[in-house]
């Protein structure tokens, strides 16, 4: 895995082979961001945000985002050995002043998250078998965390039949493979 674009660009970062995480394969990653960069439809910028990445396994996203420069990004991650190859990846890049590492659980996480601290991206990596996240969405959406103009992208398996109209107005869904990426706003 590398990193895409920015002041890191073409850096390795190590990733875990494991049954629990899966990686955030680079052309996805590298159509996300080309999304949230060029489309007149999006109406947030990834340079001084501050993100907040769920089930961020190794930190491929986030990293991304502060080497094309976010202010900041928050990581939560449950998984031991995931969390392990995470935290060396910011120290090999030399990160730590930017990111913040959580081990927790994302309801956990999102109960005791501070309200002043607040957020324009925030990006989900939920297990593709699992549907949990749209109720951590819904506790985002009533929690006062996000900015006005912020944006929620959510990383799923292309078959999943996820009903976010509740809780997301979606701005666009794009397929890549295996994966489905949905960009939106929390209503």
């Amino acid at each position: 895995m590398r990193i895409i674009s920015g002041f890191l660009k073409n850096k390795k970062i190590d990733y875990l082979k494991s049954d629990t995480t899966r990686p955030l394969r680079d052309f996805v990653k590298e159509s996300i961001f080309n999304v949230v960069i060029h489309s007149n439809l999006i109406d947030v910028t990834i340079e001084n945000s501050n993100i907040l990445d769920l089930y961020s396994g190794v930190g491929s996203f986030g990293i991304e985002c502060i080497s094309r420069g976010a202010k900041k990004t928050t990581f939560v991650e449950k998984d031991g050995k995931a969390l392990e190859v995470l935290k060396k990846n910011i120290e090999q890049l030399k990160i730590e002043n930017k990111c913040s590492v959580f081990r927790s659980k994302i309801n956990s996480f999102l109960n005791r998250l501070n309200k002043n601290d607040k957020y324009e991206i925030i990006f989900f990596d939920p297990p593709f078998s699992e549907s949990f996240f749209i109720e951590e969405l819904k506790i985002i959406k009533n929690s006062n965390i996000l900015k006005k103009n912020h944006l929620i992208i959510i990383h799923r398996e292309k078959k999943s039949k996820d009903d976010l109209s509740d809780v997301v107005k979606v701005i666009t869904t794009k397929n890549y493979g295996r994966s489905k990426v949905i960009l939106g706003i929390l209503t």
